[in-house]
């Protein structure tokens, strides 16, 4: 057996870890670099892997840690090593990380006789964080073990999850009898036979996953539990009750039992030190001093004390920090505290080296080992192998056993037949490595490695990441990195990720998440009720917006009337009341129909419309509130009207990120939800037959709510006509009486008027007695000026293209002046003048409101300030001052008048009414134009815009993006999108793919879409509100 040559395997450690200068000795010292090796008398350092292999490696006595770490890297050809630490257990019997500066003779007291384990030291919040498969694939050996010796405790159905990917990426596909044997014979987890029958349900619903794909399952589910990567240190408080401290990326955890109980945050915390046995946390001043300054622990000892402070000292520098700390300079008389300093990459660096060096990827391929052994981690041959197998199969399991020189085969074997031995071209050729991602923004690393859709259908590529509100996605809040992909096969580019969403992106489900996307029912019925689910969760938030927070801000302030705070009270919070308890019973009813409790009665539960004709027969008291909409639309209106103060609160609460649309569309919110019912129940009557044990009660609801909204229609349409006037008043300038009683509004949107200068973009407005044109003032509120008014009054419209040589041009001629206009396509063209000749035809039947709009009287010829506004502001002036829609701002700042200018379209009154009632919610996976991932999003329609959020249970969203203007299409078979259900938006170079679960899904989120991205002609609105009827 013959000892590794030191010179090579060291060189090359230094460089294939991408060594600074001054890693592996004394930072306090980084001018002197001493060798890599020292010369001396070497010793054998036994290192137990994480496969339960045990290595030998040859190292000086006067070595540093970090030199026999590097060796361990190297062996398995790790470049993600800063991940992962030597552990052994001390001569105080506690377990302690291997110092990368100090020799190994100062650490290890008899070196010959101690055995060190290799271990993941840096539990990263999101296992996409890692860039290389080899690397995911010792963290699925860690969690195996933690699983194993109980340190990664939860819930049956989490372990018997675990445990079922583990048999995946070990056995293969699921038989029964060879799954069962080898259950029976390999322990995975403390209190297996009891779980045996589900882990191997679980495991028969993994058939054609890949180990890669399967050992990235596992680190899905684990991410997600709260022991992950949690190594717990006994202590007590100063009141003596028995606690437990822990360090994780986010800061030190306080755990009672397996229960964590409090958490400190590292930028809350100022200061972490130790004396003696007491282990002290002083934490930043609060505004409030609402705690205590120091919060002190007491633990065993004093080395204990020590051991645990260097961790999250290493902790807190390898998440938190950009670089490597620099050492403190030597004190020349005495020494005060610890000398102890991180010593390595931060992973910021480490992420950073993957993504910039030169070195090519070794080709490996994951492969099941159908004899159950452990087997190396390293595509190179090792110089001392074991003999025999660590864990032996069942009798049954050694049919298809190789020969006995054959057990060493790697799960991750190099993709070429014969591995080269380290020294030889061939090897050398393999470790350049190739850049795997790139940057992108400040921000965070999210995963966008969201390939599984929520089917049960399974994938090609082991990114299958769902995401939740957890805030792990983060590295120090510093950069947003584009996490490449590794698939077995071929190597992807890396994903795009989402330059719309800021700091925390990274959304995941709940434990039980996983298991519902592949046992979910796919019975439409079933994804009619989801929606319901979906979009009452949205509701509810929207109610809480009104009843909770503006509440809570007109509460704060002395000039509210008491009208006003009694009309939000008693109208909003009777109805916010009912639907959370509506909810619960929803959410109840689909877990049942999941099958995620009480399975064995699943099938009584499949039905939706007994739920929903008990809940819309207790909403009938309820229904006086409805009627009070309007009302308390009024009393806002008017004690705004007379209140500047009121009104500039309410001006400010619209621009907090809480308030997404407009305030007055949310208090409407209840009269549009009933119409969301009767849209629902009619589906579910539409697939039901006749026979079916849910028509009954889906028929009787539908009857219930059509009385309701038949009662209320006529409420509902002026209220929408109110509130879209009132946020027009809120966008123009220069216009008096505009929200005056019988006055309705029609269409508004881009025009470009003919003058002396040429064509000029202006903002027309289309009520049913006047039409309005501004442009964009050039004013912090962006506001838009009212320049002209035309009186329908006696107008007659013609087309005139050819009389003027314009595309697209016709005349209005009213009674005191002519205009001439251009739209900016043919069908733009065609619903202006349609909803002229219409507004035109009101206006001869009945003389509508007659009072002058105007400020003051202003004609074309006779504005100077028309032409000083349009001709100091150039298209890019609009660009680039306003930015693109796109782009996460103030809400308030992207009103669909500006959407509209910027998009050069326009949108009618019948397409408002037809949006709100397209309202949708729920999951969908987002793909970018040049990525490969996947990113998992609760999108929320409404308002012509698509709103992002983390988690449905997010109070704001992340960012929106309007839809007006852009096409909405099916990927064509050039794109390589090759997964089911998913649809395409593009606007000029901007490109999403948005992929849904379920057909039923796909259907919905391109019906409302498109009301959005297309807005339709009064007719063909007509019709559908007809079709939507019957």
């Amino acid at each position: 057996m013959a000892d590794p040559d030191p010179e090579p395997v060291t060189s090359r450690a230094g460089h294939r870890l991408g060594a600074p200068e001054t890693l592996g000795i004394s930072t306090l010292d980084p001018a002197h670099r001493p060798p890599a090796m020292p010369a001396g008398r070497h010793v054998t350092i036994r290192v137990h892997m994480l496969d339960d292999t045990e290595e030998l490696f040859d190292v000086s006595v006067k070595a540093s840690g970090k030199v026999l770490f590097d060796l361990v890297c190297t062996h398995m050809n790790l470049i993600e090593g800063d991940y992962f630490g030597l552990e052994f257990q001390s001569h105080q019997k506690m377990t302690v990380w291997l110092d990368p500066i100090k020799p190994i003779i100062k650490q290890l007291r008899r070196p010959k006789h101690t055995t060190l384990r290799f271990a993941v030291k840096y539990f990263p919040p999101d296992h996409a964080q890692l860039l290389e498969e080899l690397t995911r694939y010792l963290f699925a050996l860690q969690i195996k073990r933690d699983l194993s010796n109980g340190c990664l405790t939860c819930n049956d159905t989490s372990a018997a999850l675990m445990v079922s990917h583990i048999l995946q990426s070990e056995i293969g596909d699921f038989e029964e009898s060879q799954c069962r044997s080898h259950l029976l014979n390999n322990k995975y987890i403390p209190d297996q036979m009891p779980l045996i029958d589900k882990i191997m349900e679980f495991h028969s619903m993994n058939i054609g996953q890949t180990p890669a794909e399967s050992d990235f399952q596992l680190l899905e589910v684990a991410r997600r539990l709260e022991m992950y990567g949690i190594r717990l240190q006994p202590a007590k408080d100063r009141e003596g009750s028995r606690l437990s401290l822990a360090v994780a990326h986010t800061g030190v955890l306080v755990f009672q039992g397996h229960t964590k109980i409090n958490s400190f945050n590292w930028s809350k915390v100022r200061k972490l030190s130790f004396k003696r046995k007491r282990f002290l946390i002083k934490l930043r001043a609060d505004g409030n001093n609402s705690y205590q300054d120091t919060l002190e622990f007491l633990m065993a000892s004093r080395d204990c004390c020590k051991v645990f402070w260097k961790s999250c000292v290493e902790y807190h520098a390898f998440f938190r920090l950009f670089e490597e700390p620099k050492p403190k300079p030597k004190p020349v008389l005495f020494t005060r505290g610890s000398s102890f300093r991180f010593s390595g990459r931060t992973q910021k660096q480490v992420i950073d080296f993957v993504r910039e060096s030169e070195f090519k990827k070794l080709p490996f391929e994951r492969k099941h080992s159908r004899v159950q052994h452990n087997s190396r981690l390293s595509p190179l041959p090792s110089p001392r192998n074991q003999k025999v197998p660590k864990e032996s199969g069942a009798l049954g399991d050694q049919v298809d056993a190789p020969s006995q020189h054959q057990w060493k085969e790697s799960a991750l074997v190099s993709s070429q037949e014969t591995p080269e031995a380290p020294g030889s071209p061939a090897h050398q050729n393999q470790e350049d490595r190739s850049p795997s991602v790139k940057e992108e923004t400040r921000g965070s690393i999210r995963p966008a490695h969201l390939e599984h859709l929520a089917t049960g259908a399974l994938t090609n590529s082991p990114y299958l990441s769902t995401s939740s509100g957890h805030s792990h996605g983060l590295l120090n809040g510093q950069m947003a990195l584009e996490v490449g992909s590794h698939s077995p096969d071929v190597q992807q580019p890396s994903p795009l990720t989402s330059p719309l969403l800021n700091d925390a992106c990274s959304i995941r489900t709940d434990d039980e998440d996983e298991v519902r996307r592949k046992r979910f029912p796919t019975d439409r019925a079933y994804f009619i009720a989801k929606e319901l689910l979906t979009t009452e969760r949205t509701y509810v938030k929207d109610l809480e917006v009104v009843t909770v927070s503006f509440q809570n801000a007109i509460g704060q302030e002395e000039d509210t009337p008491d009208s006003l705070k009694k009309a939000v009270f008693a109208t909003l919070e009777p109805l916010h009341k009912f639907h959370t308890g509506f909810l619960k019973e929803v959410e109840q009813r689909l877990a049942l129909w999941e099958g995620r409790s009480n399975a064995h009665i699943k099938g009584d539960y499949q039905r939706i419309g007994d739920v929903m004709l008990k809940n819309l027969q207790g909403l009938k008291p309820l229904t006086a509130n409805l009627h009070k909409q309007s009302d308390l639309l009024m009393e806002l209106e008017k004690v705004c009207r007379v209140s500047r103060r009121l009104e500039g609160l309410c001006r400010d609460f619209e621009l907090q990120k809480v308030c997404y649309v407009p305030l007055n569309v949310f208090i409407l919110r209840p009269l549009h939800r009933l119409v969301h019912y009767k849209h629902i129940l009619e589906r579910l009557c539409k697939h039901y037959p006749a026979t079916h044990v849910d028509f009954r009660d889906c028929r009787a609801a539908l009857a219930d709510v059509s009385e309701v909204v038949e009662q209320l229609q006529g409420s509902i349409v002026k209220m929408e006509n109110f509130q879209k006037l009132l946020e027009l008043k809120k966008d123009l300038i220069g216009v008096d009486n505009l929200v005056v009683p019988g006055r309705e509004f029609i269409r508004f949107g881009c025009l470009s008027k003919l003058s002396g200068k040429g064509l000029q973009q202006r903002m027309f407005f289309l009520f049913n007695d006047v039409i309005l044109y501004s442009s964009r003032g050039m004013t912090a509120t962006n506001q838009f000026k009212i320049h002209g008014q035309l009186p329908l009054q006696g107008m007659t419209i013609r087309e005139s293209e050819d009389e003027w040589g314009v595309p697209h041009a016709f005349t209005l001629v009213s009674q005191r002046q002519s205009v001439v206009v251009a739209a900016s396509s043919l069908s733009e063209m065609g619903k202006w003048m349609e909803d002229i000749e219409m507004a035109v035809e009101m206006a001869k039947n009945n003389n509508g409101p007659s009072s002058d709009l105007m400020s003051c009287t202003l004609t074309d010829s006779k504005c100077p300030e028309e032409s000083t506004a349009v001709e100091g502001e150039s298209e890019d002036d609009t660009t680039t001052s306003h930015s693109s829609p796109e782009r996460a701002a103030p809400l308030r700042g992207n009103t669909m008048v500006h959407v509209c200018w910027h998009r050069n379209t326009s949108v009618a009154m019948v397409d408002f009414s037809l949006a709100v009632e397209n309202q949708l919610s729920g999951n969908l996976l987002r793909k970018f134009k040049n990525s490969n991932g996947w990113q998992k999003l609760w999108v929320v329609f409404t308002n012509f815009s698509l709103f992002f959020y983390k988690s449905h249970q997010d109070d704001y969203p992340l960012a929106s993006l309007p839809l007006l203007g852009y096409s909405v299409t099916i990927p064509a078979e050039s794109e390589n999108i090759h997964k089911d259900y998913v649809f395409k938006l593009h606007f000029k170079s901007h490109v999403y793919y948005f992929r849904s679960e379920s057909e039923y899904t796909f259907e919905r989120w391109m019906e409302v879409i498109r009301s959005a991205t297309s807005p339709s002609s009064r007719a063909r609105v007509q019709n559908n509100k007809e079709l939507h009827a019957h």
